[in-house]
């Protein structure tokens, strides 16, 4: 999830273990765990592309992760805070760093809740970036804050923001099970032969819902809306994995394809090939956008070894997408 999402549950979750000690330095101290996951960020300045996804939201997001590094960062803390027990300290940032990979784990990407194990839990229920689940969590954790560590309006603030975004995840997990039904129903009365079906919602809302389609030789792509009147039009893409060629079976190809978890064409443009990875769609919701949200050039160097670079967005696509998304999701 983004930034400001991960802060504001640390920042709750700092104050449901602390707040009533320490007041509002549980939730500065919260606020501060629940970004350090995303540290693992760094790791693209040190690292090829390829390395760096393997890397991000793994062991950083991980249990084990958060069992080690827990205690160490109260031992730190209580080296300069008035308030000394470890054990409270330990608790804050243990459910604090916990809560970030499990809330991760709802959108596309995904977590290595696991790791080291090779799992990556994504339930692909919510948008990285979902409004109706930041803005009520942090009204009410402004409305906490502003009451004495002591008050019963504090605990009861905080609590009903805990609940409130917990129940909306919890209602998107029937969201996104109903937008199944829906899919495979207008798949079948379509005659769409398909072996697979992932569904995920559109950014920003859980009303419009996108899903991938894999069949024989291409990948469907089609948006449901809860306002739609008409059948769901599919977009085609050839998954044209042929021009791979030999670079098929390099080790850093593979591990790509991996990380896509299989969702993924190939196109070549001025004898250039591109990398699709059709897990988070198009910067567009016109039919057969070709504008991927994550497309990389492969490059070759003089030993044959692969690199890939992530095309750069174009902002003005970014500012269209929400145009047409608005439409959208008003039904077709």
């Amino acid at each position: 999830m983004d930034s400001l999402t991960q802060i504001v549950l640390g920042a709750a979750v700092g104050e449901a273990v602390l707040g009533k000690k320490i007041g509002n330095k549980a939730m500065l101290y919260g606020a501060i765990a629940g970004t350090i996951p995303d540290l693992d960020v760094l790791s693209s300045f040190f690292s090829d592309k390829v390395t760096a996804l393997e890397v991000h939201r793994g062991f950083t997001h991980s249990i084990l992760f958060s069992v080690v590094f827990a205690p160490i960062f109260a031992f730190l803390v209580t080296k300069y805070e008035k308030y000394k027990n470890i054990k409270d300290w330990s608790w804050l940032f243990f459910w604090a760093f916990i809560t970030h990979p499990i809330l991760d784990a709802q959108t596309t990407w995904g977590t290595q809740l696991f790791w080291p194990l090779d799992i990556r839990l994504a339930f692909k229920n919510v948008f990285v970036i979902d409004p109706l689940y930041t803005i009520p969590f942090l009204f009410l954790l402004i409305l906490t804050m502003r009451q004495k560590k002591e008050s019963k309006k504090r605990r009861f603030y905080n609590s009903l923001g805990l609940i409130i975004s917990s129940s909306y995840l919890i209602i998107t997990l029937v969201l996104k099970g109903i937008s199944y039904q829906t899919f495979t129903k207008e798949l079948n009365e379509q005659n769409i032969v398909y072996t697979e079906i992932e569904t995920k919602p559109s950014p920003l809302n859980t009303i419009l819902w996108t899903a991938n389609i894999n069949t024989e030789n291409a990948f469907l792509i089609g948006n449901s809306s809860f306002f739609d009147e008409n059948p769901i039009q599919f977009s085609r893409y050839p998954k044209n994995h042929h021009l791979l060629g030999n670079l098929a079976n390099h080790e850093k190809i593979k591990r790509m394809i991996a990380i896509s978890k299989g969702w993924y064409t190939i196109n070549k443009k001025e004898g250039i090939l591109y990398f699709n990875d059709l897990r988070f769609g198009t910067l567009s919701m016109k039919s057969n956008a070709t504008n991927f949200v994550f497309k990389y050039k492969i490059e070759i160097d003089k030993n044959g070894v692969p690199f890939f670079i992530e095309e750069p967005k174009d902002k003005k696509e970014g500012e269209e997408l929400l145009i047409e998304l608005w439409a959208r999701i008003k039904g077709n």
